[in-house]
């Protein structure tokens, strides 16, 4: 039984990609370039699996080439899930840190409103901590 053939409007429909995003992949190398049925491009069913990994890779923030080294790892066998978790350990932290900088951030902004809000400075806290060195005001 032949494997099923999805145009790439099918294959955008299944996965949740944008068209364009589906050709730029193929372009950098994440998809595999698509066969032909005359002019039109054809993908099967390993097609959607892949990017579907490539989505959900992205969606949790993974850059193109952290996806790359994913799936050069998810191609290795079993030895390579040692290399893939430490890839993923070494992202987690890296979102921590940004967690963490959005939370500083958040209380600057929350303090600074909170003070535009008393209303008693004769100017404006939000603009005079906007020209404030971040560094005082972030850490």
């Amino acid at each position: 039984m032949p494997s099923p053939s999805f145009t790439i409007g099918q294959l955008s429909q299944r996965t949740g990609a944008n068209i364009e995003t589906i050709r730029y992949y193929e372009r950098i190398g994440l998809l595999p370039v698509a066969l032909r049925q005359g002019r039109y491009r054809s993908y099967g069913g390993t097609d959607v699996a892949r990017l579907g990994f490539v989505r959900r890779s992205r969606e949790l923030g993974f850059s193109i080439k952290e996806v790359r080294a994913l799936l050069d790892l998810a191609a290795g066998g079993h030895e390579s899930c040692a290399e893939a978790r430490d890839l993923a350990a070494a992202h987690l932290h890296d979102v921590r840190s940004r967690i963490a900088d959005l939370r500083r951030m958040e209380r600057t902004l929350a303090t600074t409103v909170r003070a535009c809000n008393v209303g008693d400075d004769a100017g404006c806290p939000l603009i005079e901590t906007f020209g404030e060195n971040p560094k005082d005001e972030l850490c």
